[in-house]
């Protein structure tokens, strides 16, 4: 399983003619070091706030991994070998019936 940690545009944000829309109806004007002005829509303002929270969410647990190394150290950490498994061969019908979509 590969875990991308990058943020993809968002199909469903207003493009062109409804982003100049969503500007107009609710701008926020901020001045720039030049003097000129920018505005920026109330839905542009929010999905930076939501952008720079998701940069700033950790991927990993820390406190997670931390206790499973601890149970591994101690001999208390068992792997569920048929539930292992069982995840391989879903993940493998998965990218099986992924190809044969696509075919």
């Amino acid at each position: 399983m590969k875990i991308d940690n990058s943020v993809k545009a968002t199909s469903n944000l207003p493009s062109g003619e409804g982003r100049a829309r969503a500007a107009k109806e609710s701008p926020k004007t901020q001045d720039s070091a030049g003097g000129e002005r920018v505005e920026l829509s109330s839905l542009s303002a929010r999905l930076q706030q939501m952008e720079e929270t998701i940069a700033n969410t950790p991927v990993v647990d820390s406190a997670k991994v931390d206790e499973i190394k601890q149970a591994m150290s101690e001999g208390r950490f068992k792997v569920d070998t048929e539930k292992v498994a069982d995840g391989l061969i879903d993940s493998v019908r998965q990218m099986l019936n992924a190809q044969t979509a696509k075919a």
